[in-house]
């Protein structure tokens, strides 16, 4: 053995290590532990002492599933019962496979047996585990899924003796289509062993506790257990680096509208820049460039590319994205793992979970960040053990000109950092986003539901999925209305024998025999942009958008003339706008706290010291644009024939207000932290939003069926346009901040610190 006593926390001995089994206790010596982790010390007897569901809360590598795992496998390991004794459920295939290898050493020293079950595990391994079901089982919710649907009269046998099922990445799933489904799932489990299987969350980034709680044993949050692992004090090395993107030598709005638009040399020359001063920097070392889209990725691994090509030195930069293969992923991963050889991963979000990469030095966000969560997250990969944390982010803003937009004159994608970055270094982070009713999952859940008895009726499928199960926020009319959705002529997704059961119709059968079904989730499509039936290519649409509403694209501003949803198809003409803003909102959702931190920057007069000099500039330019524009005391801006609103609000906020106004025959349009209005009068403006304040919330389901791209999910398209509509309004509406906001705008005047609307 490594050691002659066992860790402790501190100077005095360690209480939990003492709890642990003692081939547990024999692992950890030899692993030469000097003391278990803070967050180990407060689950071991949280595990072993209590029946509580728990949160386990700490920093990426802060010891999170040796918290969890080393006093399950204390407890299971002599446990008696045929079937699996604890499950873990990861959102990603690679985070079992690394979590398989962390685990099977150890299980090993107890004789209890591991197995991986996910896609890309041989049905042999699989079979052998169904075959003797026991130890624990590593999975994917898609695989349960299939379990269920496959198998459904074997789930009781295979999980009877379940005593824990641990959800690592909580945050991932939270108010996400696969979170939702994860929740039917654990339901639907429980249901089938007859006994409710204890629940173990495990999680870097949680901004709500009690929404946490909710979220893994719904309707009881107040009986979930939080063990939060107290901050380690690693510092944080931090700087962000701004750059002015040139006006191209001749602007798109010159070409013919049917043509695509390259971009010009100029354009790229910030790309060039950024790509530069990330490989200087970032160059013999690993570390993490978060680039945003899969086309920055590739831009800017090329460019990297070509600079090692130009020094002659061998390459490090590697792209790292969904839509590579499998095999070039895991180079990757094990490049960065292994350590050997320097290595970057530029990446989309692909490695911001927690699959095991090895000790990263540094990493770089090129373009504002869209969550101060998924900023927190990031960072969690870098500054393990007794190393700062280090992470470079990289701004682009437009040059300064006359005819420049005020969402680019604002500088808002650098406040936006600037205030992400303040409250990341204040511990606030976005809260878990509850209460969707993501019918597009309860659509395809009946059909597991249905497949998984082979037959069910409508109440028995109701009791599972709504009464007992995920699906409680969706009302008796509306659960009705999905059935009769799936089972219309237009669709045939089921069927009611004459009894009365609920069976798969033709089209049903074909999309649940199909492997895709167990997946709810899907990447945002790319809609197709048309402008007098030709393509201009395609574009990812996260925002509201209607008609009469203006896109960019191409570096130019289209106005739509037509939604085709379900072809995903935009229809546009030409729009006589002025210069289109590069900061567009087209992104994720802003939080109300974050726009409100993003005007206290614009009102203040402090530089912080992380910002190189160009981002210095960029900010005080940004705050003589507020001023100029005297956004204290006007909410209201008239430009040249249109109008600037500021809420100051969130985006979920700001887009029902879009969507009011809208209604009342306004051409608006969502850009970033602000709305614009077409060519109207501001009289009429104010006078519109006024009557919001005397009127009270507008009717939100009814706002919702003027939303062209309703379809978001991956079953949407089987559901009527009622459904969509009352989907959407509960989804992505705020219709009680509408009065507020109006009332916000129109007396401006009072200065009175932003608040959450």
């Amino acid at each position: 053995m490594a050691t002659s006593s066992p860790p402790s926390s501190s100077s005095s001995p360690s209480s939990g290590f003492d709890q642990l089994s003692e081939p547990v206790r024999r692992w950890i010596w030899s692993k030469d532990w000097k003391e278990l982790r803070p967050i180990q010390e407060q689950a071991i007897p949280a595990v072993l002492d209590t029946s509580d569901d728990l949160i386990i809360s700490a920093a990426t590598a802060g010891g999170k599933t040796e918290a969890a795992f080393l006093p399950i496998i204390s407890q299971i390991a002599e446990a008696s019962g045929v079937g699996f004794k604890a499950i873990y459920i990861s959102p990603l295939k690679a985070l079992i496979n690394d979590q398989f290898r962390r685990l099977d050493e150890l299980c090993e020293l107890v004789n209890l047996p591991v197995y991986r079950w996910h896609g890309d595990v041989s049905a042999s391994i699989k079979a052998k585990a169904r075959k003797n079901p026991n130890g624990i089982v590593l999975i994917t919710p898609e695989s349960l899924e299939a379990l269920f649907v496959r198998r459904g009269q074997e789930v009781a046998g295979l999980f009877s003796a379940a005593q824990f099922v641990v959800i690592d990445e909580l945050h991932a799933f939270i108010g996400q289509e696969r979170g939702k489904q994860l929740q039917s799932l654990l339901g639907r489990l429980d249901l089938a062993v007859r006994h409710p299987i204890r629940r173990i969350g495990l999680s870097a980034t949680l901004g709500n506790m009690e929404l946490a709680g909710e979220f893994l044993r719904p309707g009881q949050a107040g009986k979930v257990r939080v063990l939060e692992g107290a901050s380690e004090g690693a510092s944080l090395l931090l700087q962000v680096r701004g750059y002015e993107r040139l006006e191209p030598r001749i602007r798109p709005q010159a070409a013919n509208p049917g043509e695509k638009v390259d971009l010009d040399e100029s354009e790229l020359l910030y790309m060039r820049q950024i790509a530069n001063d990330v490989f200087q920097t970032m160059r013999g070392d690993n570390g993490l460039v978060f680039a945003g889209s899969r086309a920055n990725v590739e831009v800017y691994t090329d460019l990297m590319r070509q600079a090692s090509e130009k020094l002659g030195v061998p390459e490090e930069f590697f792209a790292h994205h969904a839509n590579l293969s499998r095999a070039h992923r895991e180079f990757v991963e094990d490049r960065l793992r292994e350590g050997k050889l320097p290595t970057t991963a530029v990446c989309t979000s692909t490695l911001e979970l927690g699959i095991d990469i090895g000790a990263i030095r540094s990493v770089a966000q090129i373009g504002a960040p869209w969550s101060v969560s998924s900023l927190r997250q990031r960072l969690g990969r870098t500054g393990r053990r007794d190393t700062p944390s280090v992470l470079r982010v990289y701004i682009a803003e437009r040059e300064l000109s006359n005819d420049l937009h005020p969402a680019d004159a604002l500088r808002c994608q650098l406040v936006q950092s600037v205030a992400m970055v303040q409250l990341l270094v204040a511990k606030w982070f976005e809260p878990p986003r509850l209460g969707a009713l993501h019918l597009s999952t309860l659509a395809q859940q009946i059909l597991a539901v249905i497949t998984q008895y082979g037959g069910a009726t409508a109440s028995r499928i109701h009791q599972t999925l709504c009464v007992y199960g995920a699906f409680s926020g969706v009302s008796q009319d509306a659960f009705a209305g999905v059935l009769r959705s799936l089972g219309s002529t237009d669709h045939r997704l089921i069927e009611q024998a004459p009894d009365g059961t609920l069976l798969l119709g033709e089209v049903g059968e074909r999309i649940v025999d199909h492997y895709d079904f167990y997946a709810v989730f899907q990447s945002h499509d790319e809609y197709r942009v048309v402008y007098e039936g030709k393509d201009l290519g395609t574009l990812p649409i996260l925002a509201v958008l209607a008609p009469g509403m203006t896109i960019i694209f191409s570096g130019r501003r289209w106005q739509v003339l037509e939604v085709l949803d379900r072809e995903k198809i935009v229809v546009v003409t030409p729009s006589t706008a002025g210069v289109p803003p590069m900061f567009g909102g087209e992104g994720g959702d802003l939080h109300d706290m974050v726009v409100s931190e993003m005007r206290k920057v614009y009102r203040g007069t402090e530089v912080p010291p992380y910002l190189d000099s160009v981002a210095a500039r960029l900010l005080g330019e940004g705050r003589d644009e507020y001023r100029r524009l005297d956004l204290d005391r006007r909410g209201i801006v008239d430009s040249d024939g249109d109008i600037f609103l500021f809420p100051w609000a969130g985006s979920i906020a700001t887009s029902t207000l879009l969507m009011a106004l809208k209604e009342r025959g306004l051409e608006v349009s969502i850009r970033g932290i602000m709305l614009e209005v077409h060519r109207q009068q501001e009289d009429v403006v104010r006078d519109i939003l006024r009557s919001f304040v005397n009127v009270g919330a507008p009717d939100p389901v009814h706002l919702a069926a003027s939303v062209g791209n309703l379809i978001r999910e991956k079953y949407d398209p089987y559901l009527s346009h009622e459904l969509l509509a009352v989907g959407f309004a509960a989804d992505r509406m705020r219709p009680e901040a509408v009065p507020a906001l109006a009332r916000r705008i129109v007396n401006m005047g009072e200065t009175a610190e932003t608040t959450e609307v």
